[in-house]
């Protein structure tokens, strides 16, 4: 799977569960940290962590292992980093707080209006 398949099968999973905002950015050219961020929002606690079990979920049975997650306790910003993708899941105060939109605005925009049903 390339790594512009596993965002997109990211972002599908989290519109999948009613997740808010869905972004992917192309960062590779800008940053050596991850070929692409899939950014979304959660709006409780527990939709943040659901958003997150199921992109864990849905990319395990595609063969794609987690590398790292951090924050799964917490209830504001989950981050689970499978390498060369990077999936950001936020609650609406998190998302405004930390503005990984703006800090990664150099980045080219995904579309991704093939996979999840909202923009």
């Amino acid at each position: 799977m390339t790594s512009l398949e596993t965002a997109k099968l990211a972002a599908k999973a989290i519109d999948s569960k009613k997740g808010a905002g869905i972004k992917v950015i192309k960062v590779d050219g800008i940053s050596s940290i991850s070929d692409y961020f899939v950014i979304a929002t959660g709006f409780s606690s527990t939709q943040v962590r659901a958003l997150a079990d199921e992109v864990e979920y849905q990319l395990k049975e595609a063969g794609e292992t987690v590398s790292h997650i951090e924050g799964h306790k917490n209830d504001s910003w989950i981050l689970l980093d499978y390498v060369d993708v990077i999936v950001h899941v936020f609650s609406e105060e998190a998302r405004d707080f930390y503005d990984l939109d703006k800090l990664w605005a150099d980045g080219e925009p995904i579309d991704i209006s093939d996979v999840i049903s909202e923009n």
